[in-house]
């Protein structure tokens, strides 16, 4: 029986019909049905280094031709940043369609659900040229929306944000992130802090997108499968944050593979009531899994006890605290 030839990439080999293929080569074409949404800091890069493995695991996505897509709710970034920097950080052959960021996911938000709008900005360059894009105009007088972003928020605009929202402006925030690491010892205010800040002067209620919102999950599935070949039979998650990466992928249906490279320990995954498919030390667990085909099970994400959390506040505007309607502000007095 002559047997046909795939190409992946560039890469031919010769596969049997499928009543001669081995077992063994099975895991393989099952393995390349498979599709990751990637996050990026605490997974890919940590401050302005590679995790170890990382370089290696996104070679070897691109070897196989897997679909990958980096999904990241930074919206500061534009994907030729992104793409920019892995390249300074040694990872070679990536371009912007690998990079999806909560900026571009308001942007699709809002050009699908009210074209035509107009926006109030606190943001930088990611966020602005996401818009710019999608061709949602500036408004610094009668806005429909004021979009919340990363980047320094003065007080002569978060003034103005307030007076929009005041005259009826919808809030929207591009991720719930109250603060992310810029270091092991080191944090930054995130979008979600400063939403709050407007939630708590105006009374009204943000709308967040990014992870772990359906929508971003929804419209980066959307993309991964667009970006040419063959769709992938299911996608896994892979990310290090459980509020958002984790909980994300859990409610969009997805498998997650949680790595403890970034934000989370091990001791506090008990805390969660949603759990992780796997559990993996970095991305680079799963190289010799993805040139093999053969899946590893002791990677399987095991039943922890609960331990309590170190970390004091929350991090994220979805976390249980945030739930309740903001208190309405008192009237004011002459």
């Amino acid at each position: 029986m002559p047997a046909s030839v795939k190409s992946c990439s560039g890469l031919a080999a010769l596969t049997p019909a499928p009543w001669e293929r081995p077992a063994e080569e099975e895991y393989i074409l099952n393995a390349m049905k498979t599709g990751y949404l990637i996050d990026m800091d605490g997974v890919i890069y940590r401050e302005e280094s590679l995790i170890p493995g990382a370089a290696d695991f996104v070679q070897t996505l691109l070897a196989l031709g897997t679909p990958f897509l980096f999904v990241t709710n930074n919206s500061s970034p534009t994907p030729e940043d992104l793409a920019v920097r892995l390249k300074h950080l040694g990872i070679q052959g990536l371009s912007e369609r690998h990079f999806y960021t909560s900026a571009l996911n308001t942007a699709d938000f809002l050009s699908e659900t009210d074209p035509g709008c107009t926006v109030f900005v606190i943001g930088e360059g990611g966020l602005l040229a996401a818009l710019h894009q999608r061709k949602i105009a500036s408004d610094t007088i009668a806005p429909r929306y004021v979009i919340v972003g990363e980047g320094a928020a003065t007080t002569e605009r978060l003034g103005k944000a307030h007076e929009c929202i005041e005259r009826g402006a919808g809030l929207l925030a591009t991720n719930p992130d109250n603060w992310c690491p810029v270091s092991s010892k080191k944090t930054r205010p995130g979008a979600g802090a400063t939403a709050a800040f407007l939630e708590a002067s105006t009374g009204r209620r943000a709308y967040y997108l990014g992870k772990p919102n359906g929508y971003m999950f929804h419209q980066a599935q959307r993309k991964l499968a667009g970006a040419g070949g063959a769709k992938p039979d299911q996608v896994v998650m892979i990310g290090d944050t459980m509020e958002t990466d984790i909980r994300g992928a859990f409610e969009a249906g997805l498998p997650s593979f949680l790595v403890l490279s970034g934000s989370t320990q091990l001791e506090n995954v008990g805390d969660y009531v949603y759990q992780p498919t796997r559990i993996l030390q970095t991305v680079g667990d799963l190289v010799e899994e993805l040139k093999t085909g053969k899946p590893s099970t002791h990677l399987d994400s095991p039943a922890f006890a609960t331990v309590p959390s170190n970390r004091s506040g929350v991090r994220h505007q979805t976390d249980i605290l945030a739930l309740y309607k903001p208190r309405p502000r008192p009237a004011m007095t002459k």
